[in-house]
């Protein structure tokens, strides 16, 4: 076997982004095996890096032998990424853009919206990498997510049901829609009550329920807000359209979406013609192509 070993910091969305890369790598070469660990401790992690030696009471739990190439996303996973770099003297990758200098770490899986340097340990990616797989499309079966407020964008009832009364009242599709964490109560109520759709609360969905969703769904629909669930939808072949939130200016992650309407990967509603929406096709696997890349440098033999 080949183990390679996650850094997590237990954040769900850190870890979706580093479990993805590792099960791409693992459907290439079956023979690898995934070890998930917390970050080493801080003393830990920098005596490791003065002097190349890891404590043995600092052994990440679950790995009896020095993994083949360890994998984190987060800054509080960056510090033990490098001690174990240096421990082990294998390679580390960050799926972000690190704190620390980007030279430090082997390879470096930067999403295009913040702007990565053109260096031979980079490689820009579209979004934030992710586990969604595309699976059987049922069809005429349609999915809308809808997010909540944030530090980038508000929120605006009046808009948003607007839209989502059109596109429900456009052809005969079999809309089911779910809330986020982030979905006001009010809105919740409001969605509940639509007629000829189902709607299914965030806390009311089991584990694993999302992707099995979206893996199925030929059309989503999700709020700009979103952006994450955005390249979820386009990862599992939804053919894709964005509901427009208010915004409060100019950020990254707008950016981003941008290049994704630019690029004819997703249609925000105001460009939408009541047409049925079309699937970009199979093309969009960031996470494959980041494993192919991966093993194209040679380090896990």
């Amino acid at each position: 076997m080949t183990p390679i070993c996650i850094i997590s910091d237990g954040k769900p969305g850190h870890l979706n982004q580093s479990l993805g890369l590792a099960e791409a790598l693992q459907r290439l070469r079956p023979e690898i095996e995934i070890h998930e660990c917390s970050p080493l401790r801080r003393l830990a992690a920098l005596r490791t890096l003065l002097l190349g030696q890891l404590p043995a009471d600092a052994l990440p739990h679950g790995v009896a032998d020095p993994a083949a190439l360890v994998i984190g996303a987060g800054h509080a996973t960056h510090l033990s990424l490098l001690a174990l770099k240096r421990a082990w003297r294998v390679p580390a990758v960050v799926l972000m853009k690190p704190s620390l200098p980007l030279g430090w770490f082997d390879l470096c899986l930067i999403p295009e919206h913040d702007s990565p340097p053109a260096r031979a340990n980079v490689i820009a990616t579209r979004g934030a990498l992710n586990r969604m797989r595309a699976g059987h499309k049922q069809p005429g079966r349609g999915l809308v997510l809808i997010g909540g407020p944030s530090r980038h964008s508000g929120w605006d009832d009046t808009t948003l049901f607007a839209q989502l009364e059109r596109i429900i009242g456009a052809g005969d599709r079999r809309w089911c829609i779910t809330s986020s964490r982030r979905t006001p109560a009010a809105t919740e109520q409001r969605l509940a009550a639509l007629p000829g759709v189902e709607f299914i609360a965030a806390s009311d969905t089991p584990r694993g329920w999302l992707p099995a969703q979206l893996a199925r769904a030929e059309t989503c629909w999700v709020t700009e807000d979103s952006v994450s669930m955005v390249y979820e939808a386009l990862s599992a072949g939804c053919a894709l359209g964005t509901l427009a939130v208010p915004q409060q200016g100019e950020n990254r992650l707008r950016k981003g979406l941008q290049q994704l309407v630019d690029a004819g990967a997703i249609t925000p509603f105001d460009r939408w013609r009541g047409d049925v929406l079309k699937a970009r096709g199979s093309d969009f696997d960031e996470t494959g192509r980041c494993a192919e890349q991966l093993l194209a440098r040679g380090w896990l033999r």
